[in-house]
């Protein structure tokens, strides 16, 4: 059984690539008792709502993570909380710093004092390996995010609530990803490429929230889960949509890395493995025994994409891309 089994579970930005996947595979694997969907566009909802049929379990709240009274509302007998919504697209947190800053990290503060008021159980966000280290503002948000899920069990008191996190990497087919670019530009035979050395983690919608459903099991509140996922080249990946093509190197962008990272060194003294993924710990006293089963990683690690274990080649990416 599922702990999702009876449940009325919430998924804010549920209009979304992972929103969309994540309701699919909830309303087909378990018996939910209600899911409810709260993003910010009523077109998006309304194409949803096409495509389910008209599914009695699903709900449409319009709503937005900024605005707190309206996520005190929509929580008001939820057991479970996915939290998906972000603006995550570096280039327009770069230029409009201020609205990154409200939706990624003040609506990360309303959806825990939300969870908390309203009692809900679990709550699990999603970051981003742009996370760990960050040197643009979306990571630096969702940096800020992390903290704030992590900390908020222990805002949480006496209360029920506990908050976990889930940190990935770029999710093959989903809307803002390289590959639907790439895909778009291969018919003119040329393909933009930023440096020949860029490396990145990759990880399918599928793949992705199933790792958040397992996770939503095994959390005790406070972890935040980072899965073991293969790094690509980029050169590969252009490769694989468009063997054809040229290559035309323009150079890394402002607020792009060469390679990711989704475990510091830092925070790699607070990580174990436990097979399927790397858990990093807090560093707080209510953590007490809640600590997962798991081997210490060792001195001086640090999971990056280029220095990954597993690797994409252009044969599997071309078999990831045709699941996507």
């Amino acid at each position: 059984m599922s702990i999702l089994d009876g449940s009325s579970i919430l998924i804010t930005g549920g209009t979304g690539s992972f929103g969309r996947r994540f309701v699919r595979t909830v309303l087909g694997s378990t018996d939910a008792r209600k899911i409810i969907v709260y993003s910010r566009d009523e077109l998006k909802q309304y194409e949803m709502r096409e495509q389910f049929g008209g599914d009695q379990r699903l709900r449409f709240f319009l709503g937005d993570v900024r605005d707190g009274p309206r996520l005190q509302r929509a929580f008001d007998g939820v057991d479970v909380v996915v939290h998906a919504a972000a603006l995550k697209q570096v280039p327009a947190a770069e230029y409009n710093p201020f609205e990154a800053v409200k939706t990624n990290v003040f609506g990360a503060q309303n959806v825990i004092d939300s969870a908390i008021d309203r009692g809900v159980r679990r709550v699990v966000a999603l970051s981003t390996d742009k996370a760990s280290s960050p040197i643009n503002l979306y990571g630096a948000t969702k940096l800020v995010s992390d903290k704030l899920f992590v900390q908020g069990n222990s805002y949480a008191g006496g209360k029920p609530t506990r908050f976990a996190v889930v940190r990935y990497g770029n999710v093959v087919g989903s809307r803002g990803s390289v590959v639907p670019f790439f895909l778009a530009r291969a018919q003119s035979g040329v393909l933009p490429i930023t440096d020949a050395r860029m490396t990145r983690f990759w990880i399918t919608l599928e793949q992705g929230v199933a790792f958040v459903l397992s996770s939503l099991e095994r959390m005790r509140g406070g972890e935040l889960f980072v899965p073991k996922i293969p790094s690509m080249r980029v050169t590969d990946l252009a490769a694989a949509v468009a063997p054809e093509a040229r290559l035309d190197y323009i150079g890394i962008r402002p607020g792009e890395k060469l390679h990711e990272e989704m475990i510091s060194l830092d925070d790699a003294r607070r990580t174990i493995d436990i097979g399927d993924r790397y858990v990093i710990q807090p560093e707080f006293d209510w953590w007490g025994n809640a600590h997962l089963e798991g081997e210490p990683v060792p001195e001086g690690f640090a999971y990056t994409s280029d220095r990954n274990d597993t690797w994409l080649d252009v044969s599997a990416l071309r078999a990831m891309l045709d699941h996507a």
